[in-house]
């Protein structure tokens, strides 16, 4: 009998625990290509979406839930919100609606707590047709004499609902990598010769893959993400810079292959769909080795223009399977500008004037790389001396991959540096034949 009580007693409180669940936090991010809000809530909870026209809305209706919190406000630029307004239903359930600019195609889903955040709700807008929005793609600029800039792909680290890592006095690392990226970006555009793309133009989460997608797209020839590091212990400190890994190279090369989704997309300007299983990993493989031979070139080149600002954690270019540097075909480079978790550095992230610092260390890496190998029918490239460049060997090239890199054959290498095979050393300096 008295178990029979607990447990009537356990079955009667159910709807009142349930009903205690409350939405803590509100927030509305507004992307180019989809709006989200996020709802922070105290547990699990259940919801439904009820699409409505005339006038256009997004009914959201979360059970046995409360709002504890404040309605955002939605910015002028949302391409989808006008409105955001709440109500209660059913005396228990929790009523929000979205009043809509146009008609939208929404999707749903909770989200685990993290070491940021408890339980979300998480509701993202997309247009019903994707395709009649697209952010315009950046052409590559063309001279009256057929020769094109160097495009170079910035990428602000984190975003919106992903804020990155957070410094001791509250500095979350996707403004300080916003600020820094858009120095960059002014510096780049007064370059002659280059011309810059953002991958995230504002405060919104771009996924890590759509992030290589977008440089692809608007035909990058380097792409540089920004971040600022962090570690448990404050005092560790300095930037460092990453290419992709022997080990996330290879993953990616199988997720390439295996994806066919992938195959339709150029991996160094050939597409692999039309190709057998053999040849298309030969290509793939040929294509990695190259660009990661500019990303190596081209990352230290950055580094030791970072070495001159200040302290560098770790003494050379570093190697890492961050998804941002895997993209087969364009050179990928991802730099941690200082460590966040450090008062005195984050200090520094703060201050305009060191951002602009670390910018122009960026760009005299960029800079000093293209000047010595600039690509072929650039702008570039046409102001660059017509004799023989030099080639310093570094760890991990071959004569296959430098060939490729320089855009000359590898017998014309061989040739001009009287090799008879294929054995080279570090610290070797190769002459590099120009129309080889």
């Amino acid at each position: 009998m008295k178990k029979l009580v607990i447990f009537l007693c356990l079955l009667v409180s159910l709807p009142l625990q349930a009903a205690n669940l409350s939405i803590n936090g509100l927030r509305l991010w507004a992307a180019p290509d989809h709006t989200r809000l996020v709802f922070d809530t105290s547990g699990p909870v259940d919801h439904s979406l009820i699409n409505l026209s005339k006038p256009d809305r997004l009914v959201i209706d979360i059970s046995n839930t409360r709002l504890s919190a404040v309605i955002p406000t939605v910015s002028q630029g949302d391409r989808y919100v006008q409105r955001v307004r709440s109500g209660s239903r059913n005396k228990n359930d929790l009523r929000v609606v979205l009043d809509l600019k146009q008609h939208v195609r929404p999707k749903s889903f909770m989200l685990k707590p993290n070491s940021k955040y408890g339980h979300r709700l998480v509701i993202d807008l997309y247009g019903i047709n994707e395709s009649a929005y697209k952010k315009p793609e950046v052409v590559k600029t063309v001279s009256k004499n057929g020769l094109r800039d160097i495009v170079i792909a910035i990428d602000a680290g984190h975003g919106g609902e992903d804020v990155g890592a957070i410094g001791a006095n509250g500095t979350h690392e996707k403004n300080v990598s916003m600020a820094i990226a858009k120095k960059l970006k002014a510096l780049i555009q007064a370059e002659p010769g280059m011309r810059p793309v953002m991958t995230r133009d504002g405060d919104y989460y771009v996924a890590l893959r759509k992030r290589m997608k977008i440089a692809r797209q608007r035909k990058a020839d380097l792409f540089i993400s920004i971040h600022a590091d962090a570690f448990r212990d404050p005092r560790v400190r300095g930037a460092s810079v990453y290419t992709i890994s022997n080990r996330g190279a290879s993953s990616e090369a199988a997720r390439w292959l295996a994806n066919s989704e992938n195959g339709a997309d150029l991996v160094g300007g050939v597409t692999l769909d039309d190709k057998d299983d053999l040849l298309a990993s030969v290509l793939l493989d040929l294509s990695q080795t190259a660009t990661r031979q500019v990303s190596t070139e081209a990352a230290d080149k950055i580094y030791h223009q970072l070495k001159k600002l200040g302290k560098v954690h770790g003494k050379r270019v570093q190697q890492a399977g961050f998804v941002v540097l895997k993209s087969p075909d364009i050179p990928s480079i991802l730099v941690e500008t200082s460590f966040i978790s450090n008062p005195r550095e984050e200090r520094k992230l703060n201050d305009p004037r060191h951002q602009k610092k670390l910018a122009k260390a960026i760009l005299g890496g960029v800079r000093s790389y293209f000047e010595t190998a600039p690509p072929p029918g650039t702008l570039l490239a046409a102001r660059k001396p017509t004799g023989p460049g030099k080639h310093i060997i570094s760890r991990g090239d071959t004569l296959s991959g430098i060939a490729s890199r320089y855009q000359v054959s590898l017998g014309a290498l061989r040739n001009i540096n009287r090799i008879a095979g294929d054995r080279i050393r570090i610290g070797q300096v190769l002459r590099i034949p120009r129309g080889g």
